[in-house]
């Protein structure tokens, strides 16, 4: 196993749809840069969408809606845990961003009169903008490639080098063959999603999630090493989707007519009640009112076919042969609903690190955008805004900079720490079973319905954890070497988000943080942000608040 070394302008961490477009417009701006993608799997089908999408959630279109609504929406489904100014550069950015997509080739469907195909999708405003791209993922990819970046395939970001507190490379690791890629580079942005593979879905399936399951907090744990700081770390949230699939269907059945019912056959939610996901489905649960299902029987033979194509062209193709399989017919057979996994997302909740609407994070030269940032329920909209803004910023940056010497003791540390987990001496615990055994003991202690017991029980839990990966685990290969930094990345996201958990002395956010043992929510003391920021050891993690900054810039009031 060697140590590669290579030089860069700019480092992308993640080649997601964030990664990507950071990609194409840094080298839009800059044809001269040496842009590198270290991507986990293959730049060409990578990240939470993998090839295609029906939707942009999130599209703000001139003299229909305003960035300013979607900014007042947004703040209430997020129980008003947001700053506004990243949401509103968002969607300020957005209808220019459906163009660019469409000036690419990216289908977006217009209504009989015209204009673009919106769905309600939000409380107020008809931001869901209809896309028909199952190639999106290979589309941009090919730009990127194009353009001149040199994409480095199954890479996983595992360190940040720092130099003066200024990021001057990173460290990761190709899943494949063991070795170390050192990468000098004058800035970078993290892009490599959420915490996927948080707990454990109830197919039992390690990687059946409904996130990219490559997404193992890896750009959390490297940010809150380097010193970035993290907020809304203990928004740990799952949903509903087709049980065992774990696949989406909500956003495109319900919007287009379909129902979720309770097995007496009360509608629990469609298009009246759809903005508010949480309470009605989660009440219906805890009445034992389940399984829930989907039922679409009702619905006219093409708003089926519609849904079908959606569904199966560029949603999640697989979904087709799963329901063959089952010998589900959506005319004839409702679809029954399963929870998710427990998950940390900046694209579907508020976790992440904390940016700002330049996708500055507190670390000179690193920035961060996508899944990895907290840009709270910013979708995909949010990762190729976000990507661009990263772009925009961090060329900005790179042209007054000069290279920063590495520290090579920062190498040799990490060289040595890879090394030493190849040694099998008295060494038995299988890299698999300690996964689930992992994500199991998160399923129990760190995810609602919180307490404090539970979560003072998880630290003691993880101690033990860190000391069997250190000490215990048995690795064979390459590829089980890689897992093992995934799960202590897993596991050390899992610590973050009880910690922030543990000072939330409230319930927020229905069951993303439902504390038992304080059941309301309290907004006269938890109307912020916990923010959570390394001490002088990884382990020391220090706790504090941030007030909400709204649209003036001021902190907002409730």
């Amino acid at each position: 196993m060697e140590v590669r070394k290579i030089t860069a302008d700019l480092l992308i961490i993640g080649g997601g749809s964030a990664g990507c477009m950071a990609a194409i417009r840094a080298l839009e701006l800059r044809s001269d840069l040496k842009v590198v993608i270290f991507e986990k799997g293959n730049f060409k089908y990578s990240g939470s969408i993998t090839r295609g999408m029906d939707a942009l959630n999130i599209v703000s279109i001139p003299n229909f809606t305003t960035p300013e609504l979607y900014v007042e929406v947004n703040t209430a489904a997020c129980d008003g845990i947001l700053d506004a100014a990243p949401s509103f550069e968002m969607a300020r950015r957005s209808f220019e961003l459906l163009k660019k997509l469409e000036g690419w080739g990216a289908c977006f469907p217009l209504d009989k009169n015209g204009n673009y195909l919106t769905l309600q999708y939000h409380q107020k405003g008809a931001f869901l903008t209809a896309m028909e791209e199952p190639n999106l993922k290979v589309m941009m990819a090919r730009r990127a490639k194009e353009l001149g970046v040199m994409d480095i395939n199954r890479v996983m970001g595992i360190e940040l080098i720092l130099n003066d507190g200024q990021v001057a490379g990173a460290i990761g690791l190709n899943v494949r063959t063991g070795e170390l890629v050192v990468c000098h580079t004058k800035a970078v942005i993290l892009a490599s999603g959420g915490t996927a593979r948080f707990t454990l879905p109830n197919s039992g399936y390690l990687f059946g999630t409904f996130d990219f399951p490559g997404n193992t907090g890896d750009g959390y744990v490297m940010a809150y090493r380097a010193g970035a700081r993290l907020t809304g770390m203990e928004h740990a949230h799952k949903f509903m989707h087709v049980k065992d699939s774990n696949s989406p269907l909500m956003a495109v059945a319900i919007t287009r007519g379909a129902r979720v019912q309770d097995i007496f056959d009360n509608i629990v939610m469609d298009k009246s009640n759809y903005a508010n996901t949480e309470g009605p489905m989660d009440r219906a649960i805890q009445e034992n009112r389940g399984p829930l299902r989907v039922k679409l029987s009702h619905l006219k033979p093409e708003k089926i076919d519609e849904i079908e194509h959606i569904l199966f062209s560029t949603e999640r193709p697989a979904q087709e042969r799963f329901f063959q399989n089952r010998g589900i017919d959506f005319r004839k057979m409702d679809i029954e609903l399963g929870s998710t996994e427990c998950q940390l997302c900046g694209g579907h909740g508020p976790s992440g690190i904390l940016v700002n609407e330049k996708a500055e994070t507190d670390v000179s030269g690193l920035f961060a955008a996508g899944d990895t940032a907290c840009v709270p329920k910013q979708h995909l909209t949010g990762a190729l805004v976000f990507g661009e803004i990263a772009a925009e910023q961090a060329t900005e940056f790179i042209s007054s900079q000069t290279v920063a010497k590495i520290d090579d003791r920062q190498v040799r540390r990490i060289e040595k720490q890879r090394n030493e987990r190849f040694n099998t001496t008295c060494r038995d615990i299988d890299v698999q079973e300690l996964e689930y055994k992992v994500r199991r003991f998160i399923g129990d202690y760190v995810v609602s319905p919180k307490n404090e017991y539970k979560l003072l029980r998880w630290f003691e839990c993880a101690n033990r954890f860190e000391d069997e990966i250190e000490n215990e685990v048995v690795i064979r290969n390459p590829h089980e070497l890689s897992r093992l930094y995934e799960i202590e990345n897993i596991l050390r996201c899992a610590t973050l988000c009880a910690r922030a958990s543990l000072e939330r002395k409230e319930s927020r956010w229905g069951n993303a943080h439902h504390r038992i043992d304080y059941p309301k929510q309290d907004d006269n003391n938890w109307f912020c942000h916990i923010i959570l920021r390394r001490g002088n050891d990884y382990r020391d993690i220090q706790v504090s608040t941030k007030p909400i900054i709204g649209l003036n810039g001021k902190e907002a009031i409730l």
